[in-house]
C-alpha cells in the first residue's frame, strides 16, 4: 500500500462548498429511504440504493471533469446528482419505471431504478459533444458487467492521446485527457470480469480510475468468504508499480473521512489523467443502513454489534460531526439543512408520482369511457359494466389495466358489430402503436445511419479483375478500409504482429502502426470490452474473437452490455463496435465453430452476419462501417484458401443486410441455408440435377436480421417445398429459419410437403474428418433429404433409395 499524500491545495473546502456537499448527501439519503418505503408499499416492484455511499460519491464528483466517463454501478445516485445529471424527480420517475423520456431521460422506465445514461445521441440518433458532458455510459445490472467496457472507454484516451491522426475528433476527446471513473462494490471484484479487466488496464495503462465501495458485504456474504486477505487493495498489491515496473497506484481511504476522500480523488485524478495510469481507489468502511435492496433485511445476516457499529460509522453522520467539530456551521443550521432536504426529497417524490399517473391517466379515462359506451343498450351491458367497475375501482392502475380491460370487452363483444365495439378496437390499436414504441422501440438503430438503411452496391468485375486466396482479399480490403478511415482500428490475439492466423491483416501493423492494430493478450471479455469502449466514443473498431467458440467467454458482455444498449437508453447512447470472428465447419468439440442458435438467442440487438465467402464479408464490413449498429460477423473459416475474383470496386461494394442471395435457381425444392454450408448445399444441387430434381439454392446471408423482404417466400410458392440446412444443433439456427418462414412469413400456405430442418447432430463434433462427416450434414445427406421430398410427392418417379 501507499500512504495517501496531502494535497497542495484544498480550495474546494469552502464553507459553501461543505454545506453544499452536506445538503447533497442528506437529500441523497432522504430519496433513498423513500424509495424503499415506496417498494414496500407497493408503488414500485424493486429497489437498490446509494444509501451510506454518499460521502465517497461526492468526493469522487469533486474530481470528475466534462468529458470524462463514469461506467458504473446501480447505487452512484449521488455521485450522479453531484455532477448535476440527476434530478430526484428524474430518480423517482425511473423507480416507477415512467416511460417518458422527459420524466426519465436515462433509460425511460426500461431499467429500474439506479441505472444512469446521459444522452450522447440527439433526437435523431446522431452524436452530441461527449467533451461538454459529464458522461455516464447505461449501467447495468449483472454485477462487474460495467467493467470490462471501462477498458475500451480508457484505452480510447490513450489512443486519443498517441494517434493524432485522430485529432479532428474534438466532440469525442480533447488530446485523451479524459479519465474514466469506473465504480463497483466490494464484493463484485470476486468475478472474472473485473480480474481480467484489472490486468489489462495495467498492461495497457490507461486512465482507469476504478473505485470499490466496500462496505464488508455482498448481500448477506462478508468480506473474508469474497476476497483473499479480506481486501481487495491487499489482494492487488502485486499490480502496485514501482521505479522498475509499471502498473497501478492504489489508495485506500475511510469512506466516512471527507477531507481524505477528497484528497485522495484529486490526487488519484491527477495521476490518471496527466501520466495515463490506472489508479484503484479501494473506499472502505463504507455501510448499508437500508441493507442491500428491498428483497429483504439486513439484519437477517448482520450481527448486533456490527448493526451498532454501522449506525456509528454512517458516513453522513460522521459528517456532520466534523462540520460541528471543525465550527462550518451550528446544529441548528445542519438541523435545518437535514429538514430542508427531507422536504425536497418529498416534493420530488410527489411530482414524480403524481406526473408518473397523470401520464396515463387520459388513456384510462378514455377506456372507461368507452366501455361505458359500448355496455349502453347492449345485451351483454352487465359484463361490459362490470369490467369496466374493476378497471375504475383499480388502486393505482398501470397501462396494462386499460388495455386487459378493453380486450376482454373485445372477446365480449367478438360476434358484435357496433359503433362501440368498433372504437374499442381503434383505441386498442393507437395505444398498442404507442405502447410499442414505449417497451419495444430503439432494439436496434433508428438514425439516418442505421446500416438497414445502406443501399446495396454489387460487387464488380472484369476479365482482368485478379483471382486470390480469400485472405489475400481480406489483407486488400483491410488495407483499404484503414487507409480510408482513421477511426477504424483493429485489435485481437495474434492480430498485429503475424497479422491474424490467417493472414487478413498480414503485414498491416507494420503499415499503419501500433496504435492502430494491435495485439491483446488472451482475454475475450476485456477484447469485447475493449471494443464497445472504443466504440462509444466515436471510433470504429474492428475486435477479433479468434475462433468462434471461443465467443462463449464474452458471451454475457455481448448480451448484457452491447445488444442493450440502443434499447436500455432508447436510443440514447450506441457503440456499433464490429466483432470479426471464424467459424462454419471446423472439427473438434471446442472448435465446432457453429453455436449460431445461442448468438440468435442472445444477440437481439446486434446483427449476426454470416457470409459465404471474404468477397461477401468485404460486403458486409462497408456496409457496417457506413452503418452505427453492432454486428457479428463470423468468416467461413475453410474459406481462406479457396480462390475468389477481387472485385474492382472493392472499397465501395455493399451487401445490404437482410437480403438472401439466390445461388441457383430451381423449380422443385428451396433449400435455405449460409456460410459454409452453401459449397455443400450447392455440390448437392449439382448431383440432384442430374437425378432429375431442381433445387433452388438460396444463401440467407445474415440470420439478424432476416429476409426482410421475404424473397425466401417468394422462392417456396415456385418450389412448394423447403428445407432448412445448417451445421448447428437441432432446433437452433435451422429452427430459427423455419418460423421466420413458415410462421413469420406464412409459407405453410405454400407448402405441398412438410417443411424439413437439417442439422447437426445434438452433440458437438469430434475432431477429425469422420467426426465431422458423422456429425454435421454432408453432401449425401443433403441429397438424400431433398431425394426423401420428391419420393414422397412422386413415387414412381423417385423410387425411395
Amino acid at each position: 500500500m501507499i500512504a495517501n499524500e496531502q494535497l497542495r491545495s484544498i480550495d474546494i473546502l469552502t464553507p459553501e462548498k461543505i454545506l453544499s456537499d452536506y445538503r447533497l448527501a442528506c437529500e441523497s439519503r432522504q430519496v433513498s429511504l423513500l424509495g424503499r418505503r415506496d417498494v414496500m408499499g407497493g408503488r414500485a416492484k424493486f429497489g437498490i440504493f446509494g444509501d451510506g455511499k454518499e460521502l465517497a460519491q461526492l468526493a469522487v464528483a469533486h474530481a470528475f471533469n466534462r468529458g470524462d466517463f463514469r461506467s458504473g454501478y446501480y447505487r452512484d445516485q449521488t455521485f450522479v446528482a453531484a455532477l448535476g445529471e440527476l434530478r430526484w424527480t428524474e430518480f423517482f420517475a425511473q423507480l416507477y419505471a415512467h416511460t417518458d423520456l422527459a420524466a426519465d431521460p436515462n433509460t425511460a422506465g426500461r431499467s429500474m431504478n439506479g441505472h444512469y445514461a446521459t444522452r450522447w445521441l440527439d433526437e435523431q440518433g446522431l452524436w452530441r459533444n461527449q467533451t461538454e458532458m459529464f458522461n455516464s455510459v447505461c449501467d447495468i445490472a449483472p454485477t462487474a458487467g460495467q467493467i470490462p467496457r471501462s477498458l475500451g472507454l480508457a484505452y480510447a484516451s490513450k489512443l486519443f492521446r498517441n494517434n493524432p491522426a485522430l485529432g479532428e475528433l474534438t466532440n469525442f476527446s480533447h488530446d485523451g485527457n479524459e479519465v474514466i471513473f469506473g465504480t463497483i462494490g466490494d464484493a463484485s471484484t470476486s468475478q472474472g470480469m473485473f480480474w481480467e479487466t484489472m490486468n489489462a488496464a495495467g498492461v495497457l495503462q490507461v486512465p482507469l480510475l476504478m473505485s470499490v465501495w466496500d462496505d464488508g458485504y455482498g448481500i448477506s456474504v462478508p468480506v473474508e468468504y469474497q476476497t483473499t486477505k479480506g481486501s481487495i487493495s491487499k489482494a492487488l498489491a502485486g499490480f502496485q508499480r514501482d521505479a522498475d515496473d509499471k502498473g497501478f497506484e492504489i489508495f485506500t481511504v475511510k469512506g466516512w473521512d471527507y477531507v481524505a476522500l477528497l484528497e485522495t480523488y484529486q490526487q488519484a485524478a491527477h495521476i490518471c489523467r496527466e501520466e495515463h495510469v490506472p489508479v484503484l481507489v479501494h473506499v472502505q468502511e463504507l455501510t448499508q443502513p437500508q441493507g442491500h435492496s428491498t428483497s429483504g433485511s439486513h439484519e437477517r445476516y448482520k450481527s448486533k454489534e456490527r448493526l451498532a457499529w454501522e449506525v456509528a460509522h454512517d458516513c453522513n453522520r460522521m459528517f456532520r460531526q466534523w462540520i460541528l467539530e471543525n465550527g462550518y456551521a451550528t446544529n441548528d443550521d445542519l438541523d435545518t439543512i437535514e429538514n430542508e432536504a427531507k422536504q425536497t426529497a418529498k416534493q420530488a417524490r410527489l411530482e414524480a408520482w403524481n406526473a408518473f399517473q397523470e401520464s396515463m391517466k387520459a388513456d384510462l379515462n378514455e377506456a372507461v369511457d368507452l366501455l361505458q359506451q359500448a355496455a349502453r343498450h347492449h345485451a351483454k351491458s352487465a359484463d361490459l359494466m362490470a369490467i369496466r367497475e374493476e378497471l375504475r375501482k383499480t388502486f393505482s392502475p398501470l397501462r396494462r389495466d386499460a388495455v386487459t380491460a378493453v380486450r376482454k370487452a373485445l372477446r365480449v363483444l367478438r360476434t358484435d358489430t357496433s359503433a362501440g365495439r368498433q372504437k374499442l378496437h381503434a383505441w386498442l390499436e393507437r395505444t398498442n402503436a404507442e405502447n410499442a414504441d414505449r417497451f419495444s422501440s430503439h432494439l436496434y438503430s433508428q438514425s439516418p445511419e442505421s446500416p438497414m438503411l445502406v443501399k446495396g452496391v454489387p460487387a464488380q468485375f472484369t476479365d482482368d479483375s485478379p483471382v486470390l486466396d480469400g485472405y489475400l482479399l481480406m489483407q486488400r480490403y483491410f488495407d483499404n478500409l484503414f487507409a480510408r478511415d482513421p477511426r477504424v482500428v483493429a485489435l485481437g490475439e495474434d492480430v498485429g504482429l503475424i497479422g491474424d492466423v490467417n493472414q487478413g491483416f498480414a503485414g498491416l501493423q507494420e503499415k499503419y502502426g501500433e496504435v492502430r492494430i494491435t495485439d491483446t493478450g488472451i482475454r475475450e471479455t476485456t477484447i469485447i470490452g475493449q471494443g464497445i469502449g472504443l466504440a462509444m466514443r466515436g471510433l470504429r473498431p474492428i475486435v477479433e474473437i479468434q475462433y468462434f467458440d471461443y465467443i462463449y467467454y464474452a458471451l454475457a458482455t455481448l448480451t448484457d452490455d452491447l445488444a442493450t444498449l440502443q434499447y436500455r437508453t432508447k436510443g440514447g447512447q450506441k457503440a456499433p463496435l464490429i466483432v470479426r470472428t471464424r467459424g462454419h465447419r471446423l472439427e473438434g468439440i471446442w472448435h465446432s465453430g457453429s453455436p449460431m442458435g445461442t448468438m440468435l438467442g442472445s444477440l437481439r440487438g446486434m446483427h449476426v452476419l454470416v457470409p459465404r465467402n471474404m468477397t461477401q464479408a468485404a460486403g458486409f464490413y462497408n456496409t457496417l462501417i457506413k452503418g452505427d449498429d453492432p454486428a457479428l460477423l463470423i468468416e467461413s473459416l475453410n474459406g481462406y484458401r479457396l480462390k475468389e475474383k477481387l472485385p474492382d470496386n472493392l472499397t465501395e461494394f455493399c451487401v445490404p443486410l437482410g437480403v438472401p442471395d439466390i445461388l441457383r435457381s430451381g423449380s422443385d425444392v428451396t433449400v435455405v441455408t449460409y456460410g459454409s454450408m452453401c459449397r455443400i448445399v450447392m455440390e448437392a444441387a449439382g448431383q440432384l440435377a442430374q437425378m432429375g430434381i431442381s433445387v433452388e439454392v438460396i444463401d440467407a446471408q445474415t440470420l439478424l436480421p432476416f429476409d426482410v423482404h421475404h424473397l425466401i417466400l417468394d422462392s417456396i410458392k415456385k418450389t412448394n417445398r423447403v428445407v432448412f440446412a445448417d451445421e448447428d444443433v437441432p432446433g437452433g439456427a435451422s429452427a430459427y429459419m423455419m418460423q421466420q418462414v413458415v410462421e413469420q412469413q406464412n409459407a405453410y400456405r405454400y407448402l405441398d410437403s412438410p417443411p424439413r430442418t437439417m442439422s447437426a447432430k445434438a452433440h458437438r463434433p469430434p475432431y477429425g474428418s469422420d467426426g465431422d462427416y458423422f456429425s454435421k450434414p454432408n453432401v449425401d445427406d443433403v441429397i438424400e433429404m431433398v431425394y426423401a421430398l420428391m419420393s414422397e410427392a412422386e413415387p414412381s418417379r423417385f423410387p425411395a433409395i
